[in-house]
């Protein structure tokens, strides 16, 4: 494709996305309508193996003009995979977003510390973004590629890859609350089982593969000698992709262990169905704070505000073996691992991503006070999670996961995180207006510091 050809292609698929352009987005994800042939997004891939290796069979349905990581190795493990696209090739995602002109978007599957960096950046580039959770890695980070999107009047498409979304068991669950199967919602409580490994940063081993750039994995984070630590999961004879992040994202510079992990997706099974906006206290309490690595054991309380179909409601998130009480004895809700528990004036629903329970309140109770909703009434399904990004920003630019939805909600975890890390065991009011919490010692956890060379928004 020569540079005229991307240009006008570009300037086609922008068009598209601000009026429409006669297109018609069909079930399967193939657009008809002016050029069509070029309908495809020219996308920049942004970390080619782990976790992209999950999304490789969508990104072959789109065009991939360039494709992004530090390790050469697997920069290749990731052309192969994508089919061996004609894509140029970087090590430095700020030289892609620089010098890659016809870029429509950026697919990024990068390590979590580089997340809101990258997000902003492209959105300075108006590009489209698909970001793996989470979308930043303290509460300034969350707010910054929120307010960064709103104040672009929106109009760019955003996903951020809370992928378990798609379930149809989120509406389900969402319509169950709204339609008063368990009353008037008082509390939330959202659960995830997972621990860490390590205590403390691993020390540098001098094994450091060749193909490697230490230096640009820590980005935007304090520069840390190579170990193997940070890499279990890759070093393993039959590794599995994706999931070496459990391996380096317990550490503060690269991540926030759980809450940025499992958290992303567990939340949002609760903040799908509370419809909220940012929350306006937290406490926090879990093991002792340890200066380089993220609990294990860790639980925060949140106060969300009223809005016009409920009243104000506490959601709280427990991990690493913390748990909420069980509303029903003979459920064992760590045997659930990842799920939900919402409590109502008549009774509760137990959920994981994919199934529910029901359990009215009393000990004879008759469920006459609620009338579900006929099949014609239901939420449609949401379909292919990527398929939706890609139609969105091909088309009306909506989709249900976006910077804004998904910005208020881990500003809310990364709250609590800031409250624990100041070892503040009161609850904190928080104006999330200024980003601002009534404490100095937790205030002074809600944002990071960058090497230099690496601004958030530039």
């Amino acid at each position: 494709m020569n540079e005229i050809q991307s240009s006008s292609r570009r300037h086609f698929l922008k068009s598209a996305a601000f009026t429409g352009a006669g297109l018609t987005i069909l079930p399967s994800g193939v657009l008809r309508g002016a050029q069509a042939p070029s309908n495809k997004l020219n996308i920049g891939l942004i970390g080619a193996w782990g976790r992209a290796d999950q999304h490789w069979s969508f990104l072959k349905t789109q065009n991939i003009g360039a494709v992004c990581d530090v390790s050469e190795k697997h920069l290749g493990i990731g052309l192969k995979g994508l089919g061996n696209p004609k894509a140029a090739t970087y090590k430095d995602w700020r030289v892609m977003l620089d010098k890659q002109k016809d870029l429509d978007a950026v697919f990024v599957c990068s390590p979590d510390h580089t997340h809101a960096h990258i997000a902003t950046w492209a959105l300075n580039r108006g590009l489209h973004i698909y970001l793996e959770k989470p979308i930043g890695n303290c509460v300034e980070e969350c707010r910054t590629v929120r307010d960064k999107w709103l104040s672009t009047g929106k109009k760019v498409a955003t996903q951020v890859g809370t992928q378990r979304h798609a379930s149809d068991n989120f509406p389900r669950v969402a319509e169950l609350i709204k339609d008063g199967a368990i009353g008037d919602l008082t509390d939330v409580f959202a659960f995830g089982d997972r621990t860490r490994q390590h205590s403390t940063y691993p020390k540098g081993d001098g094994n450091k593969p060749a193909d490697l750039d230490q230096d640009l994995w820590c980005g935007p984070s304090p520069l840390h000698p190579y170990s193997d630590a940070y890499w279990t999961q890759l070093l393993k004879e039959k590794p599995v992709p994706g999931m070496n992040c459990l391996s380096w994202n317990q550490f503060w510079d690269f991540g926030t262990g759980q809450v940025g992990d499992m958290g992303s997706h567990t939340m949002d099974l609760a903040w799908n169905a509370l419809e909220a906006d940012r929350v306006t206290s937290a406490k926090a309490h879990g093991e002792d704070v340890m200066s380089d690595v993220a609990p294990g054991e860790f639980s925060a309380t949140y106060t969300v505000p009223a809005n016009d179909w409920r009243g104000e409601v506490r959601v709280s998130w427990w991990q690493g073996g913390l748990m909420p009480p069980s509303p029903i004895k003979w459920i064992d809700l760590a045997k659930v691992g990842h799920g939900a528990v919402f409590k109502g004036t008549k009774g509760f629903i137990i959920a994981d991503f994919w199934r529910r329970i029901i359990h009215p309140n009393g000990k004879d109770p008759d469920f006459t006070y609620y009338k579900s909703r006929k099949a014609e009434d239901l939420t449609a399904p949401l379909g292919n999670f990527q398929e939706e990004w890609s139609n969105a920003a091909k088309g009306d630019l909506k989709t249900t996961c976006d910077f804004d939805y998904s910005g208020r909600m881990m500003e809310m975890m990364m709250l609590g995180l800031a409250a624990y890390r100041a070892g503040v065991a009161e609850k904190v009011d928080y104006d999330p207006e200024k980003g601002l919490t009534n404490n100095d010692a937790v205030n002074r956890h809600l944002s990071k510091t960058y090497r230099e060379g690496w601004p958030i928004d530039a």
